[in-house]
């Protein structure tokens, strides 16, 4: 018999988090405990999270210990902790329910009247950032959760006290089919996390199940332009809002380009709902704030706080986020760390009027870079000068024998560092005035790109 994971993080029950620093364990700590679950948590190694979180008064061991558990009535983990973890093995033998984090969330969101749930293969954090924009400059007081920072909140979450969450929901592992959406938006859905997924239609399989998640009167907002979100929902016996650049129930119109920033009218179902000039940059972020306004439209947001919020929106932390100069040389970090993405990325940094762009990039994962090989080689080949740095192995053993060496060696040109200290060094010797450098990739590269800016 499944557990029901609503028992047990009521007021006065205690949940024990391992991973409690994480990205958006800390949140969810932080949102338990405000709804009078007595929180207890570990984590590997000390961070502002955890000091945040003791400043809340809740206690956090460093270290994984089976003691930690003791007395608690469920654990949650993320999935970076396994079954061999000791809290975990520790809690299985003494019969405590072990829980995931997208449970948790999960049952958290049937608490609020709008579930507002922002999925895709690439796009999510910004375009969560904008709805969060949108939510707050309509002074809806949404509650927030997002995989990254966001400099509006200065940190990743927000707890509101309105009728909205907003979550920033992720396919891997199949972490969003715990949610319970209201509204679930699509941005893409393509070929990635391949050591979970068996291939694509597997992954379309994962979103349509997504999408059946909204429930009698819910939306579902999908890019009309993606063929594989349009092929994953056909059928889809749900309200369904598309969105696209030229076409769809919400596309641009009169779209105009001032250095690399895009101006248009959101078009409605055949009438000017708004007007948006972006802050951020390229035809991606056109499409997410396409995204964004569809969503907003589906929960009646007046057009002037889409406006109004879409403005005010500079980026998230670490996607096209501007780190300083150095030499004369603009230095910017991004998260990309897919093809699609750094196409995306690539494209948008050519057209902003750089004399060259200088990109040091670090792949994810040895299982994404071996599965993806031959497309990160035609992206990588777009900059002007190309560092790349060794693979980043997250969770990861490389059982592939794969390095960044041999992307380097089909990029006419690259060149490979294997540390954080080499690539720092090689954008020393290469920035000059007029330059776009950009440190790229999901791994600890915008370290380098920091200590450049650092000694400029």
């Amino acid at each position: 018999m499944e557990l029901n994971i609503q028992n047990y993080i009521r007021p006065g029950k205690r949940a024990h988090l391992v991973g409690i620093g994480g990205v958006s364990m800390s949140p969810l700590a932080e949102v338990l405990h405000g709804a009078g679950v007595v929180v207890t948590g570990s984590d590997m190694r000390e961070s502002a999270a955890v000091d945040h979180l003791r400043a809340l008064g809740i206690p956090v061991t460093i270290g994984h210990l089976p003691q930690s558990v003791a007395g608690t009535g469920c654990v949650i983990r993320t999935a970076a902790v396994h079954d061999d973890n000791p809290e975990i093995a520790a809690a299985r033998a003494a019969g405590i329910p072990v829980f995931e984090r997208a449970q948790a969330w999960g049952a958290l969101m049937t608490h609020y009247k709008n579930a507002l749930c922002v999925a895709g293969t690439h796009g999510k954090t910004t375009t969560t950032s904008m709805c969060t924009h949108i939510f707050l400059a309509a002074q809806r007081d949404p509650s927030v959760m997002i995989g990254g920072v966001l400099p509006a909140l200065g940190c990743g979450h927000r707890v509101g006290k309105g009728d909205t969450i907003i979550l920033e929901s992720c396919e891997y592992c199949n972490s969003f089919l715990s949610f319970f959406p209201t509204v679930a938006v699509i941005l893409n859905v393509e070929a990635d996390h391949l050591d979970f997924f068996k291939d694509l239609e597997d992954i379309k399989r994962s979103f349509r199940k997504f999408a059946e998640l909204v429930p009698a009167g819910g939306f579902v907002v999908a890019d009309r332009d993606d063929p594989h979100t349009m092929d994953a929902l056909e059928g889809l016996d749900r309200q369904m809002v598309t969105f696209g650049l030229e076409e769809g129930d919400v596309h641009a119109a009169n779209l105009t380009w001032v250095n690399g920033y895009g101006s248009f009218d959101v078009m409605a179902r055949g009438e000017k709902f708004a007007h948006v000039d972006l802050s951020v940059p390229g035809v991606h972020n056109v499409r997410n704030a396409l995204a964004a306004c569809a969503a907003a439209l589906c929960l009646n947001v007046p057009a002037s706080a889409v406006e109004e919020g879409l403005k005010a929106f500079h980026g998230a932390g670490r996607r096209f986020e501007k780190k300083g100069e150095y030499n004369g040389a603009m230095v910017y970090d991004d998260y990309a760390h897919h093809p699609d993405e750094l196409h995306a990325l690539l494209t948008t940094a050519k057209g902003l009027g750089y004399d060259r762009v200088v990109c040091a990039f670090q792949p994810h994962t040895y299982t994404r870079t071996a599965a993806l090989f031959d497309r990160f080689v035609e992206e990588l080949k777009l900059p002007d000068v190309t560092i790349l740095m060794e693979i980043f192995p997250a969770r990861e053993q490389n059982t592939l024998g794969i390095s960044s060496k041999d992307l380097a060696e089909k990029i006419p040109g690259a060149v490979y560092c294997a540390t954080l200290e080499e690539v720092a060094a090689r954008l020393r010797e290469v920035a000059r005035p007029g330059d776009l450098v950009l440190t790229v990739g999901a791994g600890d590269i915008y370290l380098a790109g920091e200590a450049l800016a650092a000694n400029n």
